[in-house]
C-alpha cells in the first residue's frame, strides 16, 4: 500500500503537467486564430467596388444642382436637401424595387415620352407616372384610383376617358397618358409652374389652392402640405436620379436585362366580340397575352352596343414568345 501511494504521488504532477500542456496548446492555437481572423475582418474601405457582396451601408450622394421640368430645385435650403435625402435613401436602398423599375422603364418610357413631347409636357413627368403606379397597368389605390396615371373615375371621365362595365381606359396607357397631359396643361394654366402642377396632380387643384391661399405662397418648396404631397416631388426627383444614372447608385443592369419593347399590330373593330379567347386564338396569341396587352378590357367579351371603334394591340411576339394551343376536347 505504501508503494502504491508513492507511485500515485509521482503520477499526480505528471498528470497536472499534461493538462497544463493541453491548456497552453489551446491558448496558443486560439490566439493564432484570433489574430488571423482579426486581420481578415477589417473596416470596410470607402473604395469598395460596385458589385461587392459585402453588406456595407452608406449614405446616398446628392447632387449639387437638380431640376424638375427645367425648374431649379433649391438644394441650398436645408429642408429641401433633407427631404430629397430621405427619398433617395428610400428609393436607392429598396434594391429589388429599384432594379425592377430600371428594367421596366425602357418599355414604358418608349410609349410615354413621345406623347408627353407631342403635348408639350416636360419629359420629367414620366417619373411622375412611375411614382404613381410603378408601371403596374391595372393597379388600384385604396381610394379607387386606377391605372398607370392613377385616375379617379370622375377625373378620368372629365379628361376624356371611357370608364364603364366593359371598358376602363384608365388602364389604356396611351389614352391615359393623353388624359394626364390634358390635366397637367390645365393645371399649368393656373400655376405657370410645373412643380406646382405635379403637386396638384397628387393633392388635387382645389387641395393645393387652399394651401396657396392660406399660406400666401405659390412655391411648392415653401408650402406646408400633407405628408404624401410634401414627399411627392422629392420621390419623383429620387426616381429621376436613380433611373437616370443607375450605376452611380450601385445598380448594374445591362441593356439585355431590361424588358424588351414588344412590337404590336393594331386590330380595329366597331362591332361586338363574343369571346376574347377565340378572338385571341384567331390572331395567333393566347387569352393571357391578349388581356396583358389590352388591360383596359374588363370582361371576357365586348358587347359594344353603340358600335364604337376600338383598337386592340396584338403583340407580334416573333422570337419573344411561343404558344401551345390545346384543341377543345371533352377532356378539357
Amino acid at each position: 500500500m505504501k508503494d502504491l501511494n508513492s507511485v500515485k504521488n509521482k503520477l499526480i504532477p505528471s498528470k497536472l503537467l499534461f493538462l497544463l500542456s493541453i491548456v497552453a496548446f489551446c491558448v496558443i492555437i486560439g490566439g493564432l486564430f484570433f489574430c488571423s481572423h482579426s486581420e481578415s475582418v477589417q473596416s470596410p474601405s470607402p473604395e469598395t467596388h460596385v458589385g461587392s457582396r459585402e453588406l456595407f451601408f452608406t449614405s446616398v450622394p446628392l447632387p449639387e444642382k437638380l431640376e424638375f421640368a427645367n425648374e431649379p430645385v433649391p438644394l441650398a435650403n436645408f429642408d429641401v436637401r433633407e427631404s430629397l435625402d430621405r427619398e433617395m435613401l428610400s428609393v436607392a436602398n429598396f434594391h429589388s424595387q429599384a432594379l425592377l423599375y430600371i428594367k421596366k422603364t425602357k418599355r414604358y418610357f418608349a410609349i410615354i415620352e413621345p406623347i408627353l413631347k407631342q403635348n408639350q409636357v416636360p419629359e420629367d413627368f414620366k417619373f411622375l407616372a412611375l411614382a404613381e403606379s410603378g408601371f403596374l397597368d391595372k393597379i388600384i389605390s385604396p381610394s379607387g384610383a386606377v391605372g398607370i396615371w392613377q385616375f379617379m373615375k370622375t377625373a378620368a371621365i372629365e379628361n376624356g376617358l371611357e370608364v364603364n362595365d366593359e371598358v376602363d381606359e384608365r388602364c389604356h396607357i396611351e389614352k391615359a397618358t393623353e388624359a394626364a397631359c390634358r390635366f397637367l396643361k390645365n393645371s399649368y394654366a393656373k400655376y405657370g409652374n410645373w412643380t406646382m402642377v405635379a403637386a396638384s396632380y397628387n393633392a388635387g387643384i382645389s387641395g393645393v389652392n387652399r394651401q396657396v391661399t392660406a399660406q400666401n405662397s405659390n412655391n411648392y418648396y415653401d408650402l406646408l402640405l400633407n405628408e404624401e404631397t410634401s414627399r411627392y416631388i422629392f420621390r419623383i426627383l429620387a426616381l429621376k436620379l436613380v433611373i437616370g444614372d443607375p450605376l452611380k447608385y450601385g445598380f448594374i443592369v445591362s441593356e439585355e436585362e431590361k424588358y424588351p419593347i414588344i412590337p404590336v399590330n393594331n386590330v380595329t373593330t366597331d362591332g361586338s366580340i363574343k369571346n376574347f379567347t377565340d378572338f385571341a386564338r384567331s390572331n395567333n396569341i393566347n387569352y393571357k397575352l391578349f388581356k396583358q396587352f389590352n388591360p383596359w378590357l374588363r370582361q371576357t367579351y365586348l358587347k359594344n352596343p353603340k358600335n364604337k371603334t376600338y383598337t386592340f394591340k396584338i403583340p407580334d411576339t416573333g422570337n419573344y414568345r411561343s404558344f401551345v394551343f390545346a384543341e377543345k376536347t371533352g377532356a378539357l
